[in-house]
């Protein structure tokens, strides 16, 4: 299983915590093989190019939709070019700010930023990656504008946040959590459609801004000529391993929820996901790093 960024984070840990559920329930060994680069592109065509035997499987995400429109030319097209099997875990994104930050709620910060037009400096992990987008959508949504500061990582970005060289940062939610329960920043927003169960007391964006819903999801993806009993079989396995207590409960700890379903199911949050971050892509003139 190819995953498309590096060792430790997010992705990682889903895909290993994946692979070793199928390795002990298949009796097959899953291998975990980090290709990092490009913003998942070099993983992405390494298993596009891969034989369609079910034996090389991509961990895909938010990123390939993203990356559809982001940048103008790839090798492969991501819809036509791979096969959707299952889906994994979706997580949502937090919006959290520097403590010493006059805003204290949501509201407040957007009339903050209303009345303080370019005056806020919004991190990101990266040109084009779940963060920026995200942060484009809150942007494009409620009318206001802040300036995009791109890093090259969550580290980085999270350092100058917490540092107050930034004032904004929607995280992912397993990067910034533990960040949130001791102070170190606060969290402002969650970008689900619900509150988590984590940070209960924590409003989500669209309590206030209606119809605003982002979040960074994972699933399972194959080669596009892979022969759909070997998807249908593997389909089946990773469903199997979502409805497994003991895995759960780690997607959990991550403030993630399970996204079984079918790979048609799989394949329509793909398609609809490449739309919705295409017109954020093209609001925003996002250029990759």
């Amino acid at each position: 299983m190819v995953v498309a960024f590096p060792a430790g984070g997010t992705a990682d840990v889903l895909g290993r915590l994946l692979g070793q559920w199928l390795s002990e329930h298949l009796g097959q060994q899953f291998i975990i093989e980090n290709r990092p680069g490009a913003g998942s592109n070099i993983a992405t065509e390494f298993v596009v190019r891969a034989r369609p035997d079910g034996y090389t499987l991509l961990e895909i995400n938010s990123a390939g939709a993203i990356n559809a429109t982001l940048y103008e030319k790839l090798n492969f097209n991501f819809i036509r070019d791979i096969a959707p099997v299952a889906g994994i875990m979706r997580t949502p994104l937090v919006m959290v700010v520097n403590p010493l930050f006059l805003a204290k709620t949501l509201p407040e910060f957007i009339a903050y930023a209303k009345a303080n037009p370019s005056k806020i400096n919004m991190a990101s992990s990266g040109n084009g990656a779940a963060p920026h987008v995200t942060g484009e959508l809150f942007k494009m949504m409620t009318g206001i504008n802040m300036v995009h500061v791109p890093y090259r990582g969550e580290a980085a970005a999270l350092t100058d946040l917490i540092g107050g060289q930034v004032q904004v940062y929607f995280g992912l939610f397993p990067a910034v959590i533990e960040y949130c329960k001791c102070g170190t920043l606060r969290p402002l927003a969650v970008t689900t459609t619900v509150r988590s169960e984590i940070l209960p007391e924590v409003p989500a964006v669209c309590e206030f801004v209606p119809g605003f819903e982002a979040t960074f999801w994972a699933g399972v993806g194959a080669p596009k000529d892979t022969p759909v009993e070997i998807i249908q079989r593997l389909n089946r396995e990773i469903n199997a391993g979502l409805a497994d207590p003991k895995l759960k409960t780690r997607f959990a700890e991550m403030g993630g929820t399970m996204l079984p379903g079918s790979p048609t199911d799989l394949g329509k949050l793909i398609a609809d996901e490449t739309e919705k971050w295409g017109k954020v892509v093209k609001f925003a003139g996002a250029k990759p790093d």
